[in-house]
């Protein structure tokens, strides 16, 4: 089976890659590529697209680092992210932010489950027996409570990304099956980075992501 790893930096998934490089990239009859897509939703759809073109997978993970909107998933916590929505894709007006969906913008709805990009191979998800959660993909890191209160309250997401839905809209279309894995590092909106848990929630996700490619069967 030919596994596509995506990540936006290498940094978050480097003991991984390691792991993997140790291996020669082969694990019983997976073979693994890695692809740094670099940061926000531009970068990883053309680069994602362009992997996809050059070599389909039968199968795509995403891993990352993310933010999160609720305290009961704190810094240091592990979530698959079952469905996505872009938070930043519409027009802020009287304080409330609408998305094109609201706007009636002419629109192709393909892949779209009403505003979500669903990931719909809930058996794949649920062998790792981790929450399955809403994320929101925002190009500009959210930092204002106003605007956290928005999301919030349009989207009910547990994490925030810069790249998640990029990821399932390219998957989603292809009809690759696909994966994102996030770890929490910190709470959205706290910029005081003393309170982050980078290194603890790096180390956490490529944990669970080394599990995940030496377990050799995916369910597929």
């Amino acid at each position: 089976m030919e596994i596509l790893l995506v990540a936006a930096t290498n940094f978050e998934i480097q003991p991984t890659i390691n792991y993997l490089a140790e291996r020669d990239c082969i694990i019983g009859n997976n073979h693994f590529e890695i692809l740094n897509t670099g940061v926000g939703s531009m970068s990883t759809t053309y680069w994602l697209t362009k992997a996809i073109d050059k070599q389909r997978p039968h199968l795509m993970i995403q891993a990352g680092i993310g933010g999160s909107y609720r305290a009961n998933y704190p810094p240091g916590s592990l979530v698959l992210i079952k469905d996505e929505v872009t938070g930043d894709l519409g027009v802020e007006e009287n304080n409330e932010f609408k998305d094109i969906f609201d706007m009636g913008l002419p629109q192709i709805t393909d892949p779209y489950t009403g505003k979500h990009l669903e990931n719909k191979h809930t058996e794949l998800l649920q062998q790792y027996n981790l929450p399955l959660v809403k994320s929101v993909t925002i190009n500009e890191i959210t930092t204002r409570p106003a605007r956290i209160e928005q999301l919030q309250q349009k989207y009910q997401p547990v994490v925030e990304s810069m790249e998640g839905a990029a990821f399932h809209y390219v998957a989603l279309l292809e009809k690759i099956p696909f994966i994102q894995l996030r770890a929490i590092s910190n709470m959205v909106g706290e910029r005081d980075k003393s309170k982050w848990k980078m290194k603890e929630a790096i180390q956490l996700l490529n944990e669970q992501l080394i599990k995940m490619v030496s377990s050799q069967f995916f369910g597929l």
